[in-house]
């Protein structure tokens, strides 16, 4: 056979092939261009062996290498290296100073397989860095990004303090545990009934609404009660004045009331805290005021500042006294509670969704100036369109909206994103024209009611074969939607993640269908539904549809079937050596011999490296081990035993027999609070 052919099967170069014969033992000389036919076999078999050992030899200087580095990571030995919040792999790569395929390398044994330009995050980076051997930190910010233009006016007309500022009525947020009773709260206060169409209790989409108490009015922002709305409470609370703190008399401080407590605590505003449900018979209010001095919140009748208004929102009680101190809490903080009526408007985007008769529509709350009909509206620089109609929560048609007032829009181009800061712009003609796809800070939401049935990539395509779960979200309104996306925001995992292929309103299309097919995606539907023609297509294709009323079982479902797909991390141990000093029986699968433990310990079950003047031949497993006569599962540095090794590879006396084991563990899935 021609060498040239040889190699070709053996998938090596024709002058290495040559150059590596002797090596093996076929000695056919540097200049010969054939091989005998009966060497042609053994030849293959020799550079199987060949290539197995080399295999073998890296494997074992990676894991001894790998090990090295993690134990000069965790006794801080290990180069220290800073990393931006966002970087690319090649950025990545040049930081650490190391070849890119290598990092890729690492990065793929990791399950991400990233493209060159594609961006990996700090946490991300940081675990790569650790076992490549640095001890990575964050760089230090040196400059904090300014909050885009129309947040930042917004921020300076209400700071100012000048004649032109009046008193307005108080923006109240009200917070809280899921089921505490926070909707009936609302519904009780503006003598409306809109639980009944809410599921689970749980308050689905965001409004605002204004009632009147002794001739004052109060503004209330109706926020979600779930943790997985963490983001929108965020939002809420930083157009809001004060808060109410809704907690059960019958339950206590749940989770999300500790995180409803650090909201309010890091936005400085005052609070009430209603203790609700005193109507029922487990109802224990000292208890619950007890509860918040853990913390740092006294109430008042235990000389601290905290106010605490029991109530019962099924029984009406008290009611009127959580009013009053509203207004009492609103004349204490008169002074902060102010703008100025007159000049252009500017607020912020509460809710926002496309009505079929009607268009784009949004919710927004003035914070300062006079919204008017016929006003040009600037979200982020962009014309939005002009305020065509005004409607107040209870339905009446206005035609100004002054400071506190919120009111719903018609007249809008395109869906503001909830959060948006709305302003009348000074020279409407500076502001661009609606493209037909609007950037938007807050992650596309303008995207997605232009062309709702365009799909929104969240990577490059190389990012595809990356571990992950694909997802297409479907929900009735935006505020839904933008809730669903900051929860799933929350899942924080180097090694797997939610990508989102497509996100949409309206019911679920056979469009949808067969996207999902194509991704392998999941299709999440929140308060809509599948078509007729889409459950039959998605049966016919095997794509799963998930319906849902409640946002945080959707979160629950994806979070399920994340952990599914987080691979295992592999944890190298090097356990100890022995060097062989007789061979006895050969075995059908592998063979016994004895030796001297001279590092570690000889343990049961661990795998077996063959070592052989310094090179590794061969691997296998220990799957038998005598001390003296006795069957043991450990024997120490110093002692003599008998081997049962299982593998392939003939053992020799002199030899070296590197014990390790390689374990795998299950790595958590993190979810971080989305506090922003």
């Amino acid at each position: 056979m021609n060498i040239t052919d040889l190699a070709r099967r053996l998938r090596v170069p024709a002058e290495e092939l040559r150059s590596k014969l002797p090596e093996l033992g076929f000695d056919i000389g540097q200049k010969a261009l054939k091989v005998p036919d009966r060497d042609v076999g053994r030849i293959m078999g020799a550079w199987r062996e060949y290539k197995k050992r080399q295999y073998l030899q890296k494997k074992a200087m990676e894991q001894r290498a790998r090990a090295e580095r993690k134990q000069a990571v965790l006794s801080g030995e290990a180069e220290a290296i800073a990393l931006p919040p966002v970087m690319t792999v090649r950025d990545f790569s040049e930081k650490l100073n190391m070849p890119i395929a290598k990092v890729m390398q690492e990065l793929m044994r990791a399950g991400i397989l990233a493209s060159l330009n594609e961006n990996i995050d700090f946490d991300t980076a940081a675990i790569i860095a650790e076992d490549l051997g640095y001890i990575a930190k964050q760089e230090t910010e040196t400059s904090i990004a300014n909050e885009d233009e129309a947040t930042d006016r917004l921020e300076k007309s209400l700071a100012l303090r000048d004649k032109s500022m009046v008193s307005r009525p108080p923006v109240v947020v009200i917070m809280g545990h899921v089921d505490h009773g926070k909707t009936l709260l609302l519904d009780t206060i503006r003598n409306s009934n809109v639980v009944s169409g809410e599921s689970g209790g749980i308050t689905q989409h965001i409004g605002a609404y204004q009632v009147t108490r002794k001739d004052q009015k109060i503004t209330f922002i109706d926020t979600p009660g779930h943790e997985a709305f963490t983001v929108m409470r965020s939002r809420g609370a930083k157009v809001a004045d004060i808060a109410i703190l809704v907690i059960a008399a019958d339950d206590g401080i749940k989770p999300q009331t500790r995180e409803a407590i650090d909201i309010i605590k890091a936005s400085g505003m005052p609070f009430i805290v209603a203790i609700n449900k005193i109507d029922k018979e487990t109802a224990n209010v000292e208890r619950i005021k007890g509860e918040l001095t853990e913390f740092g919140m006294v109430a008042e009748d235990y000389g601290g500042n905290t106010i605490c208004v029991p109530v019962s929102a099924k029984a009406n009680t008290n009611i009127d006294q959580l009013l009053d101190t509203i207004l009492l809490v609103n004349e204490v903080e008169a002074e902060n509670i102010v703008a100025n009526p007159d000049g252009r408007a500017i607020g912020t985007i509460i809710e926002s969704h496309i009505d079929k008769g009607q268009g784009p529509v949004a919710t927004v709350l003035v914070q300062n100036g006079t919204l008017n009909n016929g006003d040009v509206l600037g979200v982020r620089g962009v014309n939005f369109g002009r305020v065509r109609a005004m409607h107040t929560w209870d339905g009446k048609t206005v035609p100004h909206a002054g400071p506190a007032m919120p009111v719903r829009i018609l007249g809008l181009k395109a869906v503001p994103s909830v959060g948006d800061v709305l302003e009348v712009p000074e020279h409407p003609k500076a502001l661009e024209k609606m493209k037909s796809q609007p950037n938007s800070r807050s992650g596309g939401a303008s995207e997605i009611t232009i062309a709702t049935t365009k799909k929104i990539n969240t990577g490059d395509d190389d990012d595809q074969e990356q571990v992950s779960l694909n997802v297409i979200i479907k929900s009735d309104v935006l505020g839904s939607l933008e809730a669903i996306i900051g929860m799933i925001e929350k899942i924080d995992n180097p090694y797997v993640r939610v990508k989102i292929v497509k996100k949409g309103l309206g019911n679920v299309t056979d469009a949808e269908i067969l996207q999902a097919e194509a991704t392998s995606a999941y299709i999440a539907a929140f308060n809509v539904k599948p078509t007729r023609t889409a459950s039959q297509l998605a049966r016919d294709k095997d794509v799963e549809i998930g319906e849902y009323t409640v946002i945080y079982k959707l979160f629950e479902d994806i979070v399920e079937k994340l952990k599914i797909l987080i691979p295992a991390e592999k944890i190298y141990t090097d356990l100890g050596s022995l060097e062989v000093l007789a061979t006895f029986n050969k075995l059908e699968k592998g063979m016994v011999v004895g030796g001297r433990v001279n590092k570690g310990v000889a343990q049961l079950g661990a795998t077996a490296r063959i070592v052989r003047d310094d090179q590794v031949i061969g691997e296998g497993l220990v799957k038998g081990l005598q001390s003296g006569k006795a069957d043991v599962k450990e024997v120490q540095q110093g002692a003599e035993c008998g081997i049962e090794f299982l593998g392939k590879t003939k053992i020799e006396v002199g030899d070296t027999i590197e014990m390790y084991k390689e374990e795998e563990k299950v790595r958590e899935l993190n979810i971080h609070s989305a506090n922003r």
